[in-house]
């Protein structure tokens, strides 16, 4: 199966998560500076960090899905709990936004940034094995640093919210998951690379079919 209804099919997920989320943040009761800051201020900083983590997880899925030409079926299934796991950020960023960054909800906003990270490793090592020893996307990740990383940022995160009392956790925490996102959002050099390099190939080789007809 060819990538194109995956690509589309998660873009359109992922459009929808992020409307979702906009759309829980409430609007001010007064008309200035203030009562925006009193009724949305913590709203839109956790919509911010959401956003942000959508961004970066189309971005690295966008860049993925250049280095596959075709899909099987565990891909998909993968693809799906990616998505499954992303859909859970509306309602995650809304009760920490509402609890006022309670130690619970900010756990399970760490768990399911911990569960979509595991999910979106899982969904690159099985792309890898099916393009074999030779992988493009294995080139373009090389020792995955970053995946690596993130996972230990998002366990720490988790582990401090539990284990330091009071709000110290909590901002420990958020600090890790911030964190993450700062390291993701740093371009790497060597994915745009490797994916110039494929879609160069690829435009040479169709270049090469046409002349040969």
């Amino acid at each position: 199966m060819k990538t194109s209804r995956v690509e589309a099919f998660s873009d359109g997920v992922l459009a929808i998560i992020i409307t979702i989320m906009v759309l829980e943040l409430r609007v001010p009761e007064g008309h200035d500076l203030s009562a925006l800051l009193d009724m949305t201020g913590t709203g839109l900083l956790t919509y911010l960090l959401s956003f942000v983590y959508i961004g970066i997880y189309w971005n690295t899925h966008h860049h993925m899905f250049h280095l596959v030409e075709r899909v099987s079926g565990a891909v998909l299934w993968a693809n799906l709990a990616l998505l499954f796991c992303l859909s859970l950020f509306p309602f995650t960023t809304a009760w920490v936004d509402e609890s006022g960054f309670a130690q619970t909800p900010v756990v399970l906003y760490g768990v399911n940034l911990l569960g979509s990270a595991l999910a979106y490793v899982v969904l690159q090592n099985l792309v890898i094995k099916q393009q074999g020893p030779d992988s493009p996307l294995r080139r373009a990740v090389g020792r995955d640093r970053k995946g690596k990383a993130s996972l230990v940022l998002d366990v720490a995160g988790i582990l401090s919210a539990l284990l330091i009392p009071g709000q110290a956790g909590v901002w420990v925490a958020l600090g890790c998951f911030v964190a993450v996102v700062v390291m993701w959002v740093v371009p790497d050099p060597r994915i745009d690379r490797i994916v110039r390099e494929h879609t160069d190939r690829d435009t040479s080789t169709d270049a090469a079919a046409r002349t040969a007809l």
